[in-house]
């Protein structure tokens, strides 16, 4: 089988891909997400979790360690979620609003990038998938 190689649109030193995720309840909502090696989860914001049908308010919550210290955020499952050519069944998401003027939608985090063993070529800005 042969590798599927991505490129990431690059802003800066910063990458970002494009993702959508969806439920039976609410059409399919796209996304641009930042590349974030150092996010354990995949972030996405809580207005559009909420239209997807997720119970956010009531959802569990994890510690989330960010550049202000330790906050609580809810951790959900949506029923489908879809980035460079993989979609995943049931996927847990955080839900976080990044900043206003944050130039994404949420963060694409190792929890899906380590589930298909992704590899990141920085030097072409490639995202290789085995």
């Amino acid at each position: 089988m042969t590798a599927r190689i991505y490129r990431a649109q690059s802003y800066r030193n910063l990458w970002l891909v494009k993702a959508a995720a969806g439920s039976p309840i609410a059409e399919p909502s796209l996304f641009r997400l930042l590349i974030d090696t150092g996010s354990s989860y995949t972030v996405l914001p809580v207005k559009v979790l909420e239209t997807m049908g997720c119970a956010v308010s009531r959802s569990k919550t994890i510690p989330i360690v960010a550049a202000g210290g330790i906050l609580q955020a809810p951790i959900v499952t949506i029923p489908w979620f879809s980035c460079l050519g993989q979609r995943v069944e049931n996927f847990q998401v955080v839900a976080l609003d990044l900043p206003t003027n944050a130039f994404t939608s949420g963060l694409l985090g190792m929890d899906f990038l380590q589930r298909f063993g992704i590899i990141i070529n920085t030097g072409k800005g490639e995202l290789i998938i085995p």
